[in-house]
């Protein structure tokens, strides 16, 4: 009995002792924003030296690390994701262009602030709570943590390496330790930093970053796992001096615990890279900070391997990702389920993701999430993809926040001439199976005033289509301007009045495309005096043209912004037709006292093209082209003629002035732009068009007719320069621009925000 009882003794000891059985080792990846791509160099050097990790615990940035490599990634392919387009774009917030979709966004307008609110919450509920778009990483932390978050059943212990991350439970100011659940919301609910990123909902808590609490989680390896060793990465310092200029850095160093500076275990090795001062959302040096972590990994390898006995053959490493890989089922969805809508509000986007099939993949559903989301219904969206065992397949759960249903915009242009004016519009939004928008907006301004009400109905079919009606009231006011109709310097009193309805049905072609057919039904009145000798005592002449315009219309369009573009490329083909009814009452200064009336009608085309090409350094050029074609007849008198004929206005200022010389029934302009930056945001833009009319349109002293001079005959030139600083809210210019036929051929521009007007009713 004795000799048995010495034997299992024996038998415990050689089992118990640390010499003989395997060690268990915990790496611990601390926060610290895009610092902790260095976590990346550190685990590539524990590879390298064959360093077993057998437990990971992170937190917000090591959240993401560790989760990457606990499911299977190697360092390699975290630094290649990191450094990728599609990581930048997640992180800053911005969605993909081929996502963005032309067709549903309203026409440009004077707006610098836009905001979805509600008349029944209180402004503080309604603000934003996050400053970084959140949409397209949680989508990709689905894609990519989806299939792993399956293999292991939820369970985060039976990943290819047990994990552990740490989250923030801000109404108990207390951390809360994720070992199971969905693991693309756990990483997601770890690097939600305060004010940064919209927080998320896990087990019916609001969760914020991990590291508001504990930054440097070796308590959380201790209690978990109780290893042998720790190796801890530790990228970044507490929030210990707040940029008096960075108010991110100054709300973060009051929320963000003290970060522990060592390991209070005492088998431990603290790995602290040397690292660039860097935005904790810039990634912009992957490959210096996961350098910077590998390179401190390497000179800790020594005081590692004292601790550290054990090694790691590669080829074992290998094999057990391949094994946890075949373990991963590939995510296809076949049933969606949605919180936060109404039954009704449910079918509209379930009918938009799916169109009827019965299975979706991620990349099938990606389209039309995205799509969803840009229809700017909602205000936040958490996805989830759970496996079913049963079905084989997944469930998609969405968690819908929906957006206030009304938005206000406002902005407008500050000029320091005759161009200052105000803007301001309101929407109302309503989801039910359709999508239903109402809008009325006003410029209000010296020079222009506009109305513009319109209703738009959305339907979501597999070819998704719109149609819209609206009607529309715009009022110039040339007199107000100081820029000169005639060559003498009395402006002439001109004023041009448009009450128009128009019923438009347009499709998508492509993302950045549509295809429209409208008809607009307008009536068009001006008022004008020949002569710059009038009274108050004399009567204008009048011109009234009441026309019906249908259009069928095709556009591209992918600029950066809506003045003042540097990138991307805009394309318009319209082909219409125009019959009306042209009405003339003579002033009491008419060279003629007979009133006039005549119906004309004529056929059109329209081109426009105006793109930039790929930047040259500093430098980005860019061509511009505008054609239109048309055998639309003369009026009754020249000015008549001047005022419903197109306009050539490729320089922003060009559309608040009278100008005779850039107008004609048929013309060709082309304009060639260079855009040099500057700084950052601003630009420095140098422009120059040739306008050329086919028959140019002059003045017949005699009778004041309009006359047609001979085929190309003359032609006119246009030069700008301006200054352009590109602020969030709209740009700031100050130009120079040269019309050659003025009889003051230079101005010059002061102006704060956007020369955008509702459409015109004539082509």
């Amino acid at each position: 009995m004795f000799r048995n009882f010495t034997f299992v003794v024996l038998l415990i000891s050689f089992l118990l002792s640390p010499s003989l059985r395997a060690q268990k080792v915990a790496l611990v990846l601390s926060g610290g924003g895009s610092k902790g791509v260095a976590h990346i160099g550190v685990i590539r050097a524990l590879e390298e030296n064959h360093i077993p990790i057998n437990y990971i615990v992170g937190t917000s940035i090591g959240a993401i690390v560790g989760s990457l490599y606990a499911s299977g990634y190697t360092a390699d392919e975290m630094e290649h994701l990191m450094d990728s387009e599609a990581f930048q774009r997640w992180v800053a917030g911005v969605m993909d262009d081929r996502y963005i979709y032309y067709y549903r966004k309203e026409d440009p307008n004077g707006g610098w602030v836009s905001m979805d609110f509600a008349f029944t919450k209180k402004l503080t509920s309604q603000l934003p709570t996050n400053l970084i778009s959140p949409y397209e990483m949680d989508y990709a932390f689905l894609q990519i943590l989806g299939t792993a978050s399956a293999a292991c059943r939820s369970n985060f212990d039976s990943l290819m390496i047990p994990f552990r991350c740490v989250v923030a439970d801000v109404d108990s100011t207390q951390k809360i330790v994720l070992g199971k659940g969905d693991l693309s919301s756990s990483v997601r609910g770890s690097m939600s930093i305060p004010f940064v990123f919209k927080p998320i909902t896990i087990n019916g808590k609001l969760v914020f970053d991990g590291g508001m609490y504990d930054n440097f989680p070796t308590d959380v390896a201790v209690k978990e796992f109780h290893p042998d060793v720790i190796i801890g990465s530790r990228v970044a310092e507490r929030y210990s001096s707040p940029n008096r200029e960075d108010v991110v850095s100054q709300l973060l160093s009051m929320l963000m615990a003290r970060q522990n500076d060592s390991i209070p275990f005492p088998n431990s090795v603290l790995i602290a890279p040397n690292l660039p001062r860097i935005n904790i959302i810039s990634f912009t040096k992957i490959h210096e900070l996961a350098d910077s972590g590998y390179q401190a990994a390497r000179r800790k390898i020594t005081d590692i391997r004292k601790l550290v006995k054990d090694s790691l053959d590669p080829r074992i490493l290998a094999q057990r990702r391949d094994v946890f890989h075949k373990k991963e089922p590939v995510i296809v969805f076949d049933s969606i389920h949605i919180s936060g809508l109404n039954a009704a509000q449910t079918r509209y986007v379930i009918q938009i993701l799916k169109h009827g099939k019965r299975f979706v993949s991620t990349e099938d559903l990606k389209k039309q999430y995205f799509r969803f989301i840009n229809e700017g219904f909602i205000k936040g969206i958490h996805p989830i993809a759970r496996y079913n065992e049963v079905s084989g397949y997944y469930d998609l759960y969405l968690d819908i926040q929906k957006a206030e249903n009304f938005n206000l915009q406002f902005g407008g242009n500050i000029s320091l001439g005759a161009n200052s004016q105000g803007f301001l519009e309101l929407q109302y939004k309503y989801l039910w199976t359709k999508a239903l928008r109402f809008m009325i907006n006003g410029y209000m301004g010296r020079f222009y005033n506009s109305v513009k009400a319109n209703a738009r109905i959305d339907f979501n079919s597999k070819v998704p289509w719109f149609m819209e009606a609206g009607y529309t009231y715009n009022h110039y006011d040339y007199f107000a301007t100081t820029t000169y109709f005639f060559d003498d310097k009395t402006p002439s009193y001109v004023r041009q009045r448009e009450n128009f309805g128009d019923i438009r049905i347009g499709m998508p072609v492509t993302n950045k495309g549509k295809l429209n057919f409208s008809s607009t039904y307008s009536f068009n009145s001006s008022k004008y005096y020949r002569e710059n000798t009038f009274s108050r005592f004399d009567t204008a002449d009048q011109t009234s043209f009441n026309f019906i315009n249908p259009e069928l219309c095709f556009e591209l369009n992918n600029l950066d912004r809506k003045q003042y573009a540097s990138a991307g490329a805009f394309f318009k083909l319209a082909l219409g037709y125009v019959n009306g009814d042209e009405n003339y009452m003579p002033g009491s200064l008419a060279f003629s006292k007979k009133e006039f009336y005549a119906n004309h009608s004529w056929f059109y085309v329209k081109l426009l093209y105006d793109n930039y090409f790929d930047s040259w350094g500093p430098f980005k050029f860019g061509l511009y082209t505008e054609v239109h074609l048309s055998n639309q007849p003369l009026m009754n008198n020249y000015t008549s003629t001047i005022l419903n004929i197109p306009e050539f206005h490729p320089v922003p200022e060009m559309q608040t002035l009278m100008m005779p010389a850039y107008r004609a029934t048929s013309f060709a302009g082309l304009g060639l732009k260079t855009v040099v930056r500057l700084y950052k945001k601003i630009e420095f833009r140098l422009e120059g068009y040739v306008f050329q009319p086919y028959r140019e349109i002059a003045e017949n002293p005699v009778d004041q007719t309009a006359m047609l001079q001979p085929v190309l005959s003359d032609r006119a030139w246009i030069g700008s320069a301006a200054l352009v600083y590109n602020t969030f809210i709209g740009p700031i210019s100050l130009g120079v621009n040269y019309y050659d036929k003025m009889a003051v051929p230079f101005t010059i521009n002061v102006n704060i925000g956007y020369m955008l007007f509702n459409r015109k009713a004539l082509p």
